[in-house]
Protein backbone atom coordinates (compact mmCIF):
# COMPACT_ATOMS: atom_id res chain seq x y z
CA UNK A 1 0.00 0.00 0.00
CA UNK A 2 1.35 3.48 -1.40
CA UNK A 3 2.11 5.80 2.19
CA UNK A 4 0.85 9.00 2.60
CA UNK A 5 2.97 11.78 4.05
CA UNK A 6 1.88 15.39 5.10
CA UNK A 7 5.01 17.99 4.66
CA UNK A 8 4.40 21.14 5.49
CA UNK A 9 6.58 22.89 2.57
CA UNK A 10 4.80 23.73 -0.41
CA UNK A 11 4.68 21.40 -3.24
CA UNK A 12 5.56 21.83 -6.87
CA UNK A 13 5.64 19.56 -9.57
CA UNK A 14 8.70 18.44 -11.18
CA UNK A 15 11.11 19.29 -8.63
CA UNK A 16 13.33 17.30 -5.68
CA UNK A 17 13.13 18.07 -2.25
CA UNK A 18 14.67 16.25 1.25
CA UNK A 19 11.90 15.00 3.37
CA UNK A 20 11.79 16.51 6.49
CA UNK A 21 12.90 14.56 9.58
CA UNK A 22 8.94 13.77 10.82
CA UNK A 23 8.26 12.06 7.51
CA UNK A 24 11.56 11.01 6.29
CA UNK A 25 11.36 8.90 9.83
CA UNK A 26 7.82 7.29 8.74
CA UNK A 27 9.33 6.13 5.20
CA UNK A 28 12.48 4.76 7.24
CA UNK A 29 10.02 2.90 9.76
CA UNK A 30 8.27 1.68 6.27
CA UNK A 31 11.25 0.45 4.50
CA UNK A 32 10.34 2.36 1.51
CA UNK A 33 12.95 1.49 -1.16
CA UNK A 34 14.63 3.87 -4.07
CA UNK A 35 12.35 3.82 -7.08
CA UNK A 36 8.63 3.14 -4.95
CA UNK A 37 5.83 5.82 -5.36
CA UNK A 38 4.27 7.56 -2.04
CA UNK A 39 1.90 10.13 -1.68
CA UNK A 40 2.79 13.24 -0.67
CA UNK A 41 -0.28 16.35 0.47
CA UNK A 42 0.95 19.89 2.01
CA UNK A 43 -2.40 20.84 3.36
CA UNK A 44 -3.29 23.29 0.16
CA UNK A 45 -5.83 20.64 -1.27
CA UNK A 46 -4.87 17.53 -3.76
CA UNK A 47 -2.23 15.49 -3.17
CA UNK A 48 0.85 14.56 -5.12
CA UNK A 49 2.40 11.43 -6.62
CA UNK A 50 6.37 11.32 -5.82
CA UNK A 51 9.07 8.69 -6.05
CA UNK A 52 11.74 7.88 -3.10
CA UNK A 53 15.47 8.64 -4.88
CA UNK A 54 17.51 8.43 -1.91
CA UNK A 55 16.77 6.56 1.37
CA UNK A 56 19.72 7.28 3.82
CA UNK A 57 20.25 7.11 7.45
CA UNK A 58 20.48 10.66 7.61
CA UNK A 59 18.23 11.73 4.30
CA UNK A 60 15.66 11.00 2.40
CA UNK A 61 14.84 12.54 -0.70
CA UNK A 62 11.93 12.36 -3.10
CA UNK A 63 11.14 13.45 -6.91
CA UNK A 64 7.11 14.97 -6.66
CA UNK A 65 6.30 14.02 -9.82
CA UNK A 66 2.40 15.38 -10.25
CA UNK A 67 -0.40 16.88 -8.86
CA UNK A 68 -3.22 14.93 -8.08
CA UNK A 69 -6.93 16.85 -8.18
CA UNK A 70 -8.74 15.22 -5.32
CA UNK A 71 -10.69 16.98 -2.73
CA UNK A 72 -12.16 14.29 0.06
CA UNK A 73 -13.31 17.49 2.75
CA UNK A 74 -16.65 18.20 4.35
CA UNK A 75 -18.80 20.53 1.96
CA UNK A 76 -18.42 23.02 4.99
CA UNK A 77 -16.08 23.75 7.31
CA UNK A 78 -16.53 23.02 11.10
CA UNK A 79 -14.74 24.10 14.07
CA UNK A 80 -15.09 22.21 17.21
CA UNK A 81 -14.37 23.98 20.26
CA UNK A 82 -14.32 21.51 23.42
CA UNK A 83 -14.15 21.24 26.93
CA UNK A 84 -11.14 18.80 27.22
CA UNK A 85 -11.36 15.37 28.40
CA UNK A 86 -9.08 13.85 30.55
CA UNK A 87 -6.69 10.96 30.38
CA UNK A 88 -6.57 9.80 26.66
CA UNK A 89 -9.62 10.71 25.50
CA UNK A 90 -9.12 14.15 23.62
CA UNK A 91 -6.40 12.07 21.88
CA UNK A 92 -9.10 10.24 20.72
CA UNK A 93 -11.33 12.92 20.28
CA UNK A 94 -8.70 14.77 17.92
CA UNK A 95 -7.90 11.57 16.01
CA UNK A 96 -11.61 10.62 15.37
CA UNK A 97 -12.69 14.51 14.52
CA UNK A 98 -9.91 14.39 12.16
CA UNK A 99 -11.37 11.32 10.28
CA UNK A 100 -14.17 12.65 10.22
CA UNK A 101 -13.20 15.98 8.53
CA UNK A 102 -13.31 18.87 10.96
CA UNK A 103 -11.44 21.93 9.92
CA UNK A 104 -10.49 23.44 13.01
CA UNK A 105 -10.15 22.44 16.94
CA UNK A 106 -10.35 24.33 19.87
CA UNK A 107 -9.82 23.14 23.39
CA UNK A 108 -11.70 24.77 26.38
CA UNK A 109 -10.96 25.14 29.84
CA UNK A 110 -14.30 25.07 31.35
CA UNK A 111 -15.65 25.10 35.09
CA UNK A 112 -16.25 21.72 35.16
CA UNK A 113 -12.90 20.73 33.13
CA UNK A 114 -11.09 17.75 34.65
CA UNK A 115 -7.93 18.55 32.76
CA UNK A 116 -6.78 21.88 33.60
CA UNK A 117 -3.64 23.02 31.52
CA UNK A 118 -1.67 26.54 31.29
CA UNK A 119 1.57 27.84 29.97
CA UNK A 120 4.06 25.36 28.56
CA UNK A 121 2.01 22.41 29.84
CA UNK A 122 -0.96 23.21 27.40
CA UNK A 123 1.58 24.35 24.53
CA UNK A 124 3.02 20.49 24.88
CA UNK A 125 -0.07 19.11 24.54
CA UNK A 126 -1.39 21.49 21.87
CA UNK A 127 1.55 20.29 19.75
CA UNK A 128 1.03 16.84 20.89
CA UNK A 129 -2.53 16.61 19.28
CA UNK A 130 -1.44 18.62 16.57
CA UNK A 131 0.70 15.88 15.50
CA UNK A 132 -2.20 13.32 16.45
CA UNK A 133 -4.05 15.44 13.65
CA UNK A 134 -1.20 14.89 11.24
CA UNK A 135 -1.29 10.92 11.89
CA UNK A 136 -4.85 11.17 11.44
CA UNK A 137 -5.00 12.94 8.05
CA UNK A 138 -2.23 10.86 6.90
CA UNK A 139 -4.11 7.94 7.26
CA UNK A 140 -7.71 8.87 6.42
CA UNK A 141 -6.99 10.33 3.17
CA UNK A 142 -7.35 13.96 3.67
CA UNK A 143 -6.04 16.86 1.66
CA UNK A 144 -5.88 19.34 4.17
CA UNK A 145 -4.69 18.86 8.28
CA UNK A 146 -7.33 20.49 10.81
CA UNK A 147 -5.00 23.38 12.88
CA UNK A 148 -5.47 23.05 16.93
CA UNK A 149 -5.62 26.28 18.60
CA UNK A 150 -4.23 27.17 21.93
CA UNK A 151 -5.60 26.18 25.24
CA UNK A 152 -8.32 28.72 25.91
CA UNK A 153 -10.77 29.68 29.11
CA UNK A 154 -14.12 29.83 27.77
CA UNK A 155 -14.97 33.21 28.35
CA UNK A 156 -11.91 34.43 26.94
CA UNK A 157 -12.71 32.49 23.73
CA UNK A 158 -16.49 33.77 23.82
CA UNK A 159 -15.48 37.27 23.68
CA UNK A 160 -14.05 36.99 20.49
CA UNK A 161 -17.30 35.81 19.36
CA UNK A 162 -16.73 33.31 16.63
CA UNK A 163 -16.97 34.22 13.12
CA UNK A 164 -19.28 31.46 11.77
CA UNK A 165 -22.84 31.18 9.31
CA UNK A 166 -23.54 28.64 12.31
CA UNK A 167 -23.14 28.80 16.58
CA UNK A 168 -24.45 25.61 17.98
CA UNK A 169 -23.98 24.39 21.13
CA UNK A 170 -24.23 20.88 22.20
CA UNK A 171 -27.03 20.82 25.39
CA UNK A 172 -28.96 18.11 27.51
CA UNK A 173 -31.54 20.47 28.25
CA UNK A 174 -35.00 19.44 27.67
CA UNK A 175 -35.55 22.94 25.51
CA UNK A 176 -32.67 22.32 22.81
CA UNK A 177 -33.64 21.59 19.38
CA UNK A 178 -32.65 18.74 17.05
CA UNK A 179 -30.93 20.22 14.16
CA UNK A 180 -32.74 19.41 10.60
CA UNK A 181 -30.24 20.71 8.28
CA UNK A 182 -26.30 21.83 8.05
CA UNK A 183 -25.90 25.41 7.38
CA UNK A 184 -24.75 26.39 4.55
CA UNK A 185 -21.30 28.26 5.71
CA UNK A 186 -19.05 27.86 7.99
CA UNK A 187 -19.82 26.06 11.35
CA UNK A 188 -18.68 26.13 15.43
CA UNK A 189 -19.91 23.85 17.67
CA UNK A 190 -19.22 23.99 21.16
CA UNK A 191 -19.08 20.97 23.14
CA UNK A 192 -18.25 20.54 27.12
CA UNK A 193 -16.26 18.30 29.28
CA UNK A 194 -16.91 15.97 31.30
CA UNK A 195 -20.26 17.21 33.39
CA UNK A 196 -21.33 19.29 31.01
CA UNK A 197 -21.08 23.10 30.48
CA UNK A 198 -22.25 24.45 33.40
CA UNK A 199 -25.81 26.75 33.61
CA UNK A 200 -24.00 30.26 33.84
CA UNK A 201 -21.27 28.75 30.41
CA UNK A 202 -24.90 27.48 28.73
CA UNK A 203 -26.42 31.23 29.25
CA UNK A 204 -22.97 32.99 28.36
CA UNK A 205 -22.83 30.86 25.08
CA UNK A 206 -26.25 32.01 24.41
CA UNK A 207 -25.65 35.80 24.67
CA UNK A 208 -22.88 35.14 22.40
CA UNK A 209 -25.50 33.92 19.53
CA UNK A 210 -25.00 30.04 20.33
CA UNK A 211 -28.17 28.31 19.75
CA UNK A 212 -28.69 25.13 21.77
CA UNK A 213 -29.01 21.67 19.83
CA UNK A 214 -30.00 18.13 21.19
CA UNK A 215 -28.49 14.97 19.68
CA UNK A 216 -31.59 12.99 21.33
CA UNK A 217 -32.32 11.56 24.45
CA UNK A 218 -29.75 9.39 25.78
CA UNK A 219 -26.81 11.04 27.35
CA UNK A 220 -23.29 10.38 25.30
CA UNK A 221 -19.70 11.26 26.81
CA UNK A 222 -17.91 14.52 25.99
CA UNK A 223 -15.86 12.62 23.50
CA UNK A 224 -18.83 11.15 21.85
CA UNK A 225 -20.95 13.92 21.65
CA UNK A 226 -19.06 15.82 19.35
CA UNK A 227 -17.76 12.97 17.22
CA UNK A 228 -21.77 11.68 16.75
CA UNK A 229 -22.64 15.68 15.39
CA UNK A 230 -19.59 15.41 12.88
CA UNK A 231 -20.92 11.88 11.49
CA UNK A 232 -24.32 13.26 10.65
CA UNK A 233 -23.11 16.45 9.13
CA UNK A 234 -20.91 14.06 6.95
CA UNK A 235 -23.86 12.28 5.96
CA UNK A 236 -26.26 14.92 5.62
CA UNK A 237 -23.89 17.63 3.56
Amino acid sequence: MTIRLFVETPLAASTEMALPPGPARHAQVRRVQPGEPLILFDGRGGEWLARITTMGRSEVRVAVERRIEIDRELPLAVTLAVGMPANERMDILVEKATELGVAAIQPLLCERSVLRLAGERAERKREHWQAVSVAASEQCGRTRVPVVEPVRALGVWLAGRPAAAGLWMLSPNPSATRPALPPSGPLTVLSGPEGGLSPAEEEAARAAGFAAISLGPRVLRSETAPLALLAWLGLAG
